[in-house]
């Protein structure tokens, strides 16, 4: 073999080991994440008192079957691992601990609750593990100060407290306002907010406040409370079982006060239809998402896409259920995640590409609501509609509110 030979394969040789050790260099993974897969794992309250969230986990396991069904994420599968946890704060440490230390995730994405994310956010930060779009809007799930592997999804439940007081203070300035609130971070963050919105005038126009927890079988005892106070605006600070026994139990004693619920518990499907669409009525709440159920969306490209996906991959779901329309959008945020990760699968790397969404514009979400996120921004959703129920459907009430605030 002459010299120039060798040189050849010598040359061909270090041009192989270079360009592997380069290939090898732009992928970067952590446990979890391979050339094939991406580990993601959650927590969903397929039982229990929050079960009528179930249905937003089974969207988004249906929404990854699209999604690899269509050659995945840069072409890796998702493997969305999803266990039952009851929203029972315990039981949510003990499947966490099983995805992250038995399963081995990459990270865990929309845990829903806010109790059940409070219990393991100390965990999941210490093992600098993603609490990605976790399911509340409580104020310490955008802190990256002091927790930046968490990420909250849902708009803050601060930020919507004080949208109801200066709704309140504008169209209602003389209101007696009764509030029944759920007794965790959920309930504590729309109070206060409320409070701070109404400034100086909460002490007079906040007439009674009562506390549930969740494990109540019912509050009538508390609507009966907050009745006798003499409250004329009742604020319902509350999960879908309550806000519907609440609207329920409102009717049954003929109480008639201007009802304000939260934007978790505004499901038509899961609370208003079961409460009574005609109990329902007059009801005032917020959102950032079309009404699958609304003609007005008929020919919107994003909705058709929706309507596709539900008839494919999740026929047998309620695809006017805005549970549903939740469940697609954040697994469609979780996607744009994964995709702007190329191929820097690290946990670090995760976290940087979620706090550096720009202008990011879901199918679902409103017409002129986009997710933009910073370092030290983690708020997903800072913009919100008013809206009332009109028996049928979700009116809109004014112009999208954007909230300014650095929280």
């Amino acid at each position: 073999m002459t010299s120039v030979s060798l040189k050849h394969i010598a040359a061909s040789a270090l041009l192989l080991a270079l360009s592997i050790s380069a290939a090898q260099a732009q992928k970067k993974y952590d446990v979890g994440a391979s050339d094939t897969a991406i580990k993601v794992g959650q927590t969903v309250p397929l039982s229990g008192p929050a079960s009528a969230y179930a249905v937003i986990g089974k969207t988004q396991a249906a929404y990854m079957k699209m999604i690899n069904d269509e050659g995945g994420v840069n072409g890796r599968k998702v493997e969305l691992i999803q266990y039952d946890d009851a929203y029972s704060p315990p039981k949510t440490v003990e499947q966490t601990r099983k995805l992250v230390e038995s399963d081995e995730v990459l990270l865990t994405f929309q845990i829903i609750g806010t109790a059940p994310n409070v219990a393991v956010q100390k965990y999941l930060n210490a093992k600098k593990i993603p609490q990605l779009f976790a399911a509340t809007g409580a104020a310490r799930f955008t802190d990256p100060k002091n927790f930046p592997w968490t990420m909250g999804f849902n708009p803050s439940y601060l930020v919507e407290g004080r949208i109801y007081a200066q709704y309140l203070l504008k169209n209602h300035p003389n209101a007696k306002i009764g509030v029944l609130y759920q007794n965790d971070d959920l309930g504590k963050d729309y109070l206060a907010g409320l409070k701070v919105g109404l400034g100086d005038k909460a002490g007079k126009m906040i007439v009674a406040e009562t506390s549930y927890e969740i494990t109540e079988p019912t509050i009538d005892s508390q609507i009966l409370r907050l009745k006798d106070a003499g409250a004329d605006v009742l604020f319902s600070a509350t999960t879908p079982k309550q806000a519907a026994q609440a609207i329920k139990k409102v009717a049954e004693i003929g109480w008639k006060p201007l009802h304000i619920i939260d934007i978790n518990a505004s499901s038509v499907s899961a609370v208003l239809k079961p409460a009574g669409l005609e109990n329902s009525k007059g009801v005032v709440s917020v959102g950032y998402v079309k009404d699958a159920a609304d003609p007005e969306w008929k020919d919107d490209p994003g909705m058709k896409r929706y309507l596709a996906f539900m008839a494919k991959y999740y026929p047998e779901g309620d695809k006017d259920s805005n549970l549903n329309v939740y469940g697609y959008i954040t697994a469609q945020l979780l996607v744009q995640v994964l995709k702007q990760c190329g191929d820097d699968l690290t946990r670090d790397n995760v976290m940087r590409q979620a706090a550096n969404l720009k202008n990011v514009v879901l199918d679902l979400t409103l017409p002129g609501i986009s997710v933009t996120t910073s370092p030290t921004d983690y708020r997903v959703n800072k913009q919100f509609q008013m809206v009332q129920f009109d028996g049928q459907r979700w009116q809109k009430l004014g112009d999208i509110v954007t909230d300014e605030a650095k929280e």
